[in-house]
């Protein structure tokens, strides 16, 4: 039997059973996001496999998919409630879903873990999100300036930009629909969250740019959320 790597952190993104009584884990390391075994799912170990808790791991084997050979909590579980616990499996899918498997990204581990203690003590949610999807975006090579357009030039408060996902923000001189002011832009660069319009700049300006990297497939969580605050039907 080959020996247990070394010691590392780690929380699990996701979980799903797995043959009788194990279970495949998606973990997020300072190492990478990768799946493993976890045998005896249902014992002691199990009810410590889930979201948001801090994790210390050893993991065993020589192929990619690895067995879990010890799991054990390594720090305040983060306690997520109502909207702030659907944002947190919104944080989980995105890195499960834009992450590649095996790609070490040891600041984006320490963000994520900084952004689970903020969201468990009830800091405000969007600029939360809003920074978290920037700095993934940012991580895999995909950010892009929100101070100056492709161009170089410095962003101009009255004139209207348009994203292109591949290189930046392109100024334009006619109206048309999923633009963004400069104004905002720039009070969004300098994380100026009093800003009435800086939210929803946000927010906008991140879903266009995560959409060309999620494909055609909606968010699982957004959808859970959306369903959730569905009035009932008569």
């Amino acid at each position: 039997m080959s020996q247990a790597g070394a010691p590392q952190s780690a929380f699990v993104l996701h979980s799903r059973p797995y043959k009788e009584t194990s279970a495949l884990v998606d973990l997020f390391t300072p190492e990478g996001r990768l799946r493993a075994v976890l045998r005896s799912a249902r014992g002691k170990s199990g009810s410590q496999a889930r979201p948001f808790l801090p994790l210390e791991i050893e993991l065993r084997g020589k192929g990619e998919l690895k067995t879990v050979a010890r799991l054990e909590p390594n720090g305040i579980p983060n306690l997520l409630h109502g909207d702030v616990l659907f944002s947190g499996l919104y944080l989980n899918e995105l890195l499960i879903r834009l992450l590649p498997a095996h790609d070490p990204h040891p600041a984006l581990f320490e963000h994520y873990a900084l952004t689970l203690q903020a969201l468990a003590t009830g800091r405000p949610l969007q600029p939360l999100l809003r920074t978290f999807e920037w700095r993934l975006l940012d991580e895999l090579g995909y950010g892009f300036a929100l101070d100056h357009d492709v161009q170089g030039q410095p962003l101009v408060a009255e004139v209207w930009y348009r994203l292109l996902p591949e290189s930046g923000l392109e100024a334009v001189d006619h109206l048309q629909p999923g633009l963004f002011l400069g104004r905002d832009l720039r009070a969004l660069a300098d994380a100026d969250w009093e800003q009435p319009t800086t939210l929803a700049t946000a927010k906008r300006l991140m879903r266009q740019a995560l959409a060309p990297h999620l494909g055609g497939r909606p968010l699982v969580s957004r959808e859970l959320f959306m369903n959730l605050k569905e009035p009932p039907r008569a």
